[in-house]
């Protein structure tokens, strides 16, 4: 994937931006939001600060993955991973293509909680990894639990597969195909 991504969505009327995650800019913000009553049940990452920075930075080390912040015009309030899911230990879970991708994501700033700002989000991330010419399905596997984030991917265009045993939760594969993806969704004024 490319480095950055940037468009702007008319339904939120502002820009939605990805770019990577940097270690010395962004961690104390990570560790932060890792610690929110919202995060914890899902991201179990609420570790004291050093224990967090050396996942932070196996994580970054990892090339199956890339780790980037999201901003609503220019101000930092999402994370996101975006891997490959054929070297990913969801991998196992089904038959991936080698291009396909997948996506983890949370909200982190509380303030943008609630404010119908998750499917717009998604939306522009699946649109970034769409633009590796060979992606043509994105996966995901949010917790089985976790209905709101189900409900969110659906209304993107994911498709629940089935539920997934993985190490750290029970989860529900979905997939979001490329072609119905761009019938739904483009962003003429996205750039990289």
């Amino acid at each position: 994937m490319a480095n950055r991504f940037t468009c702007f969505d008319d339904s939120i009327n502002q820009t939605i931006s990805f770019r990577p995650f940097e270690v010395n800019r962004d961690i104390g913000l990570l560790h932060r939001w890792m610690h929110h009553d919202h995060v914890i049940p899902f991201w179990q990452l609420n570790l004291p600060f050093d224990r967090f920075q050396n996942h932070v930075e196996r994580a970054l080390a990892d090339r199956h993955q890339s780790l980037y912040i999201g901003e609503l015009d220019g101000v930092p309030m999402s994370y996101w991973e975006s891997y490959w899911a054929k070297q990913d230990v969801v991998g196992s879970t089904f038959n991936p293509e080698p291009s396909d991708q997948g996506v983890h994501l949370l909200i982190g700033d509380q303030r943008y909680l609630g404010k119908g700002l998750a499917l717009p989000l998604l939306r522009a991330m699946v649109a970034f990894q769409f633009t590796h010419p060979d992606t043509n399905r994105v996966i995901a596997e949010p917790d089985i639990r976790n209905e709101k984030m189900i409900h969110v991917f659906e209304k993107c265009g994911f498709t629940p597969v089935k539920s997934i045993e993985l190490p750290d939760k029970t989860g529900l594969l979905m997939w979001c195909e490329r072609e119905q993806f761009e019938a739904r969704c483009s962003y003429v004024s996205a750039t990289l």
